[in-house]
């Protein structure tokens, strides 16, 4: 391979290439034209004295070479960035970055919703970008540059990628203002009688770990709907007397006329965290996000539980 007639841009070209798999997606995530990438990629073909890419029945299929490629050239590219981005300043008001954010729809509403208003002052510039949180693709993801920050619990994180920890959450039980069932004193008999939503990120369950609780304590709840997603419970249980027992922060700020309890037996919360590559580790403007969510998350003191009221 002649070295002299090889530049930077053929190489960001290549990783597109052989990332997508296809000339009109990499063009299109490299802001280029079709024909202008085409043309790369006959260039880097005569580079590397080999086809690189060769049709198939969807898009085109990398060349053995090609594979061997693509990882030491990932690597090399992130080492690059990485050194471009730790000498770049990153000036929130001015400064203009994209970042995608994976998560789940309760975290979407519990971290990201803040953060959102929160840029809107503070870095206008600033777009971001949400998607559904697939931990067995999130490490390839990263790699990749499809997502750039994650939102989950870290432990179920790959342990390749970094983590902070942001916040403990625990589960509080959420029911309509005025419900004739939540104005007393709440017994783990009284609570298994109540009319329950649960929900399951799988689909079609009907039962949660807090059932094999119940269970150990002697009671059995009654559940009358399986959602799959936490966003709809809190309108279907103002609007009704079902009870759900929901993340504490999802109801934070919530204009439902809710009233919200303290569980009344031992329910095990989760952790959630921050999840990102290496490759945005010392990046000034993912910094600054990460600092930014962390600062919102501890904004949040206090237990919405602790007071019998509205939320």
């Amino acid at each position: 391979m002649d070295s002299s007639r090889l530049d930077l841009n053929l190489l960001v070209t290549l990783e597109a290439l052989l990332s997508e798999q296809n000339v009109t997606k990499a063009a299109a995530r490299l802001h280029l034209s079709q024909p202008a990438v085409s043309a790369q990629l006959s260039r880097l073909r005569e580079v590397f004295d080999d086809p690189l890419l060769v049709p198939a029945q969807r898009g085109m299929s990398p060349t053995a070479k090609a594979l061997d490629l693509l990882e030491p050239l990932r690597q090399a590219l992130d080492q690059v960035r990485a050194t471009v981005a730790t000498h770049q300043d990153f000036d929130p008001a001015t400064s203009r970055l994209s970042i995608t954010v994976a998560c789940t729809d309760y975290l979407q509403i519990a971290v990201v919703k803040p953060l959102i208003l929160a840029l809107r002052t503070q870095a206008p510039g600033l777009r971001v970008a949400l998607r559904h949180l697939d931990v067995a693709q999130l490490e390839v993801q990263m790699v990749r540059g499809d997502v750039d920050l994650a939102l989950m619990t870290p432990r179920a994180a790959p342990p390749a990628l970094r983590t902070r920890h942001l916040f403990d959450e625990h589960y509080v039980l959420i029911g309509r203002q005025g419900h004739p069932e939540l104005s007393g004193a709440l017994t783990v008999e009284k609570f298994a009688q109540l009319d329950h939503v649960i929900v399951s990120l799988q689909g079609g369950d009907f039962s949660t770990p807090v059932d094999e609780v119940l269970a150990a304590l002697g009671h059995r709840r009654q559940v009358v709907l399986s959602a799959a997603s936490f966003l709809f419970v809190p309108e279907i249980v103002a609007q009704s007397d079902l009870v759900a027992l929901v993340p504490a922060r999802l109801v934070r700020g919530q204009h439902q006329p809710l009233t919200v309890l303290a569980c009344p037996f031992p329910v095990e919360g989760f952790a959630v965290g921050m999840v990102w590559h290496e490759r945005n580790h010392g990046h000034s403007g993912h910094r600054w996000v990460r600092e930014r969510i962390l600062s919102l998350v501890n904004t949040f003191v206090g237990d919405p539980a602790a007071a019998r009221t509205p939320q």
